[in-house]
């Protein structure tokens, strides 16, 4: 399939690696997200990369005013600046649907009204049920990539080998919403591309979406990345800290503190002494000293 015609044309790097930290503007940062953040950069300057900042606001239902600005400063609050102007999704509807369209005229999508209840008696993967419908439904329905039973796999840096049979494992996936919203499947293959992304450090929560991502750029004839998933941080009940369980924000007047903290729990050593450093000598020194290999190997740790 042909590539679009734009692209982030500056983002380039002289060592080859372009990162980014893609957050959705539900709410402030907590400190699961400033993990992901951390990493993310780190793992970018440690390599001599660029780190991009792209904003997900896809789904105005759940992003309070004022969240994405919110989110960019603690950002900078927490000494970790961006290359590049900001990406917002919400300024690129017109290119997602161009590529709905051309996957649609394929034959390679098609609409879908199966309920979640109906999903759940499938056994939580899509059988493909709508694949033959001759016309669309008359109720909403979303839009629906066609897979096939193929095994995707790739070498995660952390977590190492990792595959589905996606026919089985994840079935048919969802790339326009019931709403008319775009998914975030297809929105985050785009957007790389786009921004000619290398290198994805991210949670682990998302290692099972990766082999569907990666089916969609060869469908697209995207360039493939290097990917690390960290592990993610859950509270006391053994939940991921979300805007939903109610995950507490970040402090920016104790930037240090959460940096230091962050630093042991992504598996590096900081000396004692640069606890109380401003942040900005923090990095510096995690940036020297990087080693994604000491991140731990798990998919979750507690928070405390």
């Amino acid at each position: 399939m042909q590539k679009p015609a734009t692209s982030q044309a500056d983002t380039e790097s002289e060592s080859g690696y372009i990162g980014r930290f893609a957050p959705s503007p539900t709410g402030p940062l907590h400190f699961g997200s400033l993990l992901a953040a951390l990493a993310s950069f780190l793992d970018a300057r440690a390599n001599q990369g660029k780190w991009l900042m792209r904003i997900e606001d896809l789904d105005p239902p759940r992003e309070p005013a004022g969240s994405a600005e919110l989110i960019l400063q603690q950002l900078q609050d927490f000494g970790m600046n961006w290359d590049d102007e900001v990406l917002y999704q919400s300024a690129r509807l017109g290119i997602y649907e161009e590529i709905v369209d051309q996957l649609q005229d394929k034959g390679l999508a098609y609409p879908c009204d199966c309920t979640r209840p109906q999903i759940r008696e499938m056994g939580l993967v899509y059988n493909g049920s709508c694949r033959e419908r001759s016309t669309p439904p008359e109720r909403p329905y979303a839009l629906r990539l066609k897979t096939e039973a193929l095994e995707i796999g790739f070498d995660d840096k952390i977590q190492g080998h990792f595959s589905q049979q996606l026919e089985l494992d994840a079935g048919d996936f969802v790339i326009r919403r019931k709403d008319e919203l775009y998914a975030y499947q297809l929105a985050v293959v785009v957007d790389d591309e786009f921004q000619n992304i290398t290198h994805v450090v991210r949670g682990w929560d998302l290692l099972d979406s990766t082999p569907r991502q990666i089916y969609l750029q060869r469908v697209l004839n995207y360039q493939e990345m290097s990917y690390i998933h960290i592990p993610i941080i859950v509270d006391g009940k053994g939940q991921k800290l979300s805007k939903q369980t109610f995950a507490p924000s970040i402090e920016t007047d104790r930037a240090s503190e959460a940096i230091y903290k962050a630093l042991i729990f992504l598996g590096q050593v900081p000396p004692v002494e640069i606890a109380i450093e401003r942040p900005e000598s923090q990095l510096q020194w995690a940036i020297a000293n990087w080693d994604s290999q000491a991140v731990a190997k798990v998919s979750s740790l507690p928070l405390e």
